[in-house]
């Protein structure tokens, strides 16, 4: 039944995505290309609601063979609340003011309805219990930060979905090993409704996911790590090291940004993958290597449930060392350009 329900998810969302590439239907909005984007053609970035109709169509039939309980609903409140914004976003620009705003509350929503609150932050062999205003403003931040650096990410063809296979496929492997079979089926749906869109979205790409899209995936990554945690299927970090990829450049940009005295608001080219994409890498290139990437995360993070806690602090280390290597190698290509 689960495989089942995987296929019709992915079927649907790969029918709509095929009908939503031609620029005559109904629904079409187009991404004009501009100097800080880098495609070149106007191509249609309604993926994001074939994902959307996958999701919403397929979560309603597994609740018919899973009931899931209130968490389905509280999780699909804070969604819709996104989603709205965001499509109101691709069809007629909205004020970051505004968005922000939607984004927040969202955000609240979501971790007062299900509880989601990070109140400790836990490693190996150390655990540090926050402060109550540190939780709640750490945790608002946190959803906010995950939704905006998805958005920030999906600049590239086949790269935001492809995050979201890799991650959301690895969190279903990790809840599985669990015995979570909600979690793990839920995880699987979002990764079956990706891949019907991927099939258009991989360089060269025929449709882009826009904000809906990316922003609906940002929300649904970071309640998946925040539910985990609190169901104990995996520790935070564990969450953070499998959207990595996306979390560590967006993250470093915008810290690099801020100190170069930029106005971070404002669209730009200059994420480590826009930067290669540039330098003369492509589509294609960039996004394998990009794919390889998450690939390592998503072992890492099944391996380190079987690793001791130094086990797990060595795995740290090593990661941090790999993104270090990767952040000064981006730059040297810069400077040799």
């Amino acid at each position: 039944m689960i495989l089942f329900l995987f296929t019709i998810t992915l079927l649907i969302s790969a029918a709509f995505t095929r009908h939503f590439c031609h620029p005559k239907t109904i629904v079409c909005i187009l991404d004009q290309p501009n100097e800080r984007s880098l495609h070149t053609q106007p191509t249609p970035s309604t993926g994001g609601l074939a994902i959307i109709v996958a999701l919403v169509f397929a979560s309603f039939l597994t609740q018919l063979v899973y009931p899931i309980g209130p968490i389905l609903i509280n999780i699909s409140l804070s969604v819709l609340l996104i989603a709205s914004i965001s499509l109101l976003d691709d069809w007629r620009h909205v004020a970051i003011l505004q968005r922000l705003s939607i984004h927040f509350l969202a955000a609240y929503l979501l971790l007062w309805t299900n509880d989601f609150w990070i109140t400790e932050l836990v490693f190996p062999y150390f655990t540090w219990q926050l402060p109550l205003w540190i939780q709640i403003v750490f945790s608002v931040l946190f959803v906010v930060w995950m939704v905006n650096l998805y958005n920030f990410m999906d600049g590239m063809d086949g790269f935001a979905g492809g995050m979201a296979v890799f991650g959301f496929g690895t969190m279903a492997i990790l809840g599985g090993l669990a015995e979570h079979v909600t979690f793990m089926l839920l995880n699987l749906l979002v990764v079956g409704a990706v891949l019907g869109f991927l099939i258009f979205n991989f360089p060269p790409a025929k449709i882009f996911m826009g904000d809906l899209g990316a922003s609906t995936l940002g929300l649904l990554a970071v309640t998946f790590i925040l539910w985990a945690k609190q169901q104990h299927i995996f520790a935070l970090w564990i969450g953070l090291l499998l959207f990595s990829p996306f979390i560590i450049d967006a993250t470093a940009t915008l810290l690099r940004r801020l100190l170069q005295g930029e106005k971070i608001w404002l669209a730009h080219k200059t994420h480590y993958y826009q930067r290669l994409v540039e330098f003369g890498w492509g589509h294609k290139r960039t996004v394998l290597c990009e794919y390889g990437l998450m690939a390592l995360c998503g072992l890492s993070a099944i391996w380190s449930t079987y690793l001791p806690m130094h086990g797990q602090w060595v795995l740290l280390a090593c990661w941090a060392f790999i993104y270090g290597g990767l952040i000064y190698f981006v730059n040297q290509l810069k400077c040799d350009a």
